[in-house]
């Protein structure tokens, strides 16, 4: 089975969602004797240097890329205002790397092509025009959902219009494109539903994240108590946004609970303002080297997402790790877990402060639903299992 798969950004190293997502996806697929190339758009503020990789994975895949710059620009924002595309999704292509494509798909021949995720369907066109592979489109968020979300907690008017005019423009984008694909994969069932309420007339397959479980080992000597953390990448604005509510609003009256109590946050690309909470129990620690050795670390993961789609990727991580996660109902949102049982559901001050007091005052509850989290993870999340049912899925495009 000869695959290609085009992602808006190289997948190494896997420190982030999407990075994650797609680069156990490959792993998964090697495993049962798939052949994948890889094209992926290199942006400036991600730029990757391909000789700087050491990974098996990478070592076995064909991997081409194109250097771009998705940078917001100003006037190319207020231009792009008088035409019929997405802002959004238009800053991801250039003529540059479709030609770039369309020699790559000249000189081979492939069975499936998956574009990962919708900042990369631009290219779609190119693709029909040089291949007669089957097309799956995954869908790693709803993303005008994300935007329209945003735009209901902006205060500031203007900025609130305009963010509203960006969520339009690219729900009317993902509409178009939805039914130009052989298959689609959602990341949950409730984007899957999300989908279909689109006018969705292709088959659809809910995938949820994969993770290779064996990475994910427990050693809870190592593990501090009591710790709460935060882990997740901090150039993301609704990350940015829910543990600015969490610092603001819940984390005063959580620091008084205990004197030894310490809240660590870390992520890659955090920005300036957060260091200054930094004090003697909130510890702000930037990138981590190794998110998993980081999260073994620590007793219990607050997540406290207010908007964003999909699937979070770092509670995926931390149920694997057995961590006890305080998350809104937005954060756990297409994870099949169960309030009180694997997961604990905050979405107000209130309940974040009396999830957070049980947990302190009963360290026994934590740990049971850290053990009942990786429960669930190795039913629902194991690489093995998804990428199998992956490619019998290719399979049956292929044969049709």
């Amino acid at each position: 089975m000869k695959i290609l798969l085009i992602t808006k950004r190289i997948p190494f190293p896997p420190n982030s969602g999407y990075p994650i997502v797609v680069y156990n996806t490959m792993k998964g697929l090697l495993q049962l004797g798939a052949d994948i190339t890889l094209f992926s758009l290199n942006p400036a503020n991600a730029r990757l240097d391909l000789e700087e990789i050491s990974d098996p994975v990478f070592e076995q895949v064909k991997t081409h890329t194109h250097d771009i710059d998705t940078e917001v620009n100003m006037w190319s924002a207020f231009f792009n205002i008088f035409t019929n595309e997405s802002y959004n999704v238009s800053r991801y292509f250039t003529e540059e790397a479709a030609r770039q494509l369309e020699n790559l798909l000249r000189e081979n021949t492939f069975d499936v092509i998956q574009f990962e995720g919708l900042f990369v369907v631009p290219y779609l066109d190119v693709v029909k025009a040089n291949s007669n592979a089957k097309l799956i489109y995954r869908a790693h968020n709803i993303e005008f959902t994300m935007w329209e979300r945003r735009s209901y907690s902006e205060s500031f008017l203007i900025r609130r219009k305009y963010l509203a005019f960006l969520a339009q423009r690219l729900k009317a984008y993902e509409t178009e494109q939805i039914n130009r694909f052989h298959h689609i994969f959602a990341i949950s069932e409730p984007d899957r539903q999300s989908i279909i309420k689109f006018g969705c007339e292709i088959p659809m397959s809910v995938f949820p994240v994969a993770i290779d479980l064996t990475k994910y080992q427990v050693d809870k000597s190592k593990t501090s108590f009591p710790t709460l953390f935060h882990l997740g990448a901090m150039d993301w604005r609704p990350n940015q946004e829910g543990l600015e509510w969490f610092l603001d609003d819940i984390w005063p009256d959580i620091e008084k609970l205990n004197k030894d109590l310490r809240f660590y946050i870390a992520g890659k690309n955090m920005q300036k303002h957060f260091f200054e909470y930094d004090s003697d129990n909130l510890i702000v620690e930037g990138e981590v080297f190794d998110a998993v050795e980081f999260m073994n670390s620590k007793a219990i993961m607050i997540v406290p997402l207010i908007s964003g789609t999909g699937m979070r990727v770092k509670i995926i991580e931390g149920m694997a790790m057995k961590k006890c996660i305080i998350a809104t109902t937005t954060a756990a949102e297409g994870i099949n877990c169960r309030h009180g049982y694997d997961i604990l559901i905050a979405d107000s001050a209130d309940e974040f402060y009396r999830s957070i007091l049980q947990c302190i005052i009963n360290p026994k509850r934590w740990m049971e639903i850290g053990e009942n989290a990786r429960k669930t993870v190795e039913n629902d999340h194991g690489v093995n299992l998804i990428s199998s049912k992956m490619l019998a899925i290719y399979n049956e495009l292929v044969i049709a």
